[in-house]
């Protein structure tokens, strides 16, 4: 039932962003690298949940497009550091509306009531497998 859930958060985002450039996956990326920039593409698989191979194809297309750029990290020069550039910081401000209009959505399925509920269950949910 959650991967059918991700599925449906995934229609009703690329519902609300149809116009966008950004994926689901690539707006969660791009959000994680404006939060925290030069992390390493492991530890965007960490803060993602992302698998390694999906990310490394999602970190060459936003390269590609100009989104990020990817320098050798400091400390550890087999690693790549990403940051986000000029260009993916305005294509993730222009997908933050549909991103709340999509959110706003999948909770409209559930009453109001439980809602935060939801939210807190999700977030034990992810917490715990962080750990």
């Amino acid at each position: 039932m959650l991967h059918r859930a991700g599925q449906r958060a995934a229609d009703i985002f690329a519902a609300e962003a149809r116009t966008g450039r950004l994926t689901p996956r690539q707006f969660a990326v791009l959000t994680v690298v404006a939060q925290n920039q030069g992390l390493t593409q492991s530890d965007l698989v960490a803060r993602t949940g992302i698998d390694r191979s999906t990310l490394a194809d999602i970190v060459a297309r936003l390269l590609s497009r100009g989104m990020i750029q990817r320098r050798r990290a400091k400390d550890d020069g087999r690693a790549y550091a990403i940051k986000i550039s000029a260009q993916g910081d305005k294509a993730l401000r222009e997908a933050q509306p549909a991103a709340a209009a999509a959110d706003v959505r999948l909770l409209a399925s559930l009453p109001p009531a439980k809602r935060q509920d939801f939210l807190e269950s999700l977030n034990k949910i992810v917490g715990d497998g962080e750990e």
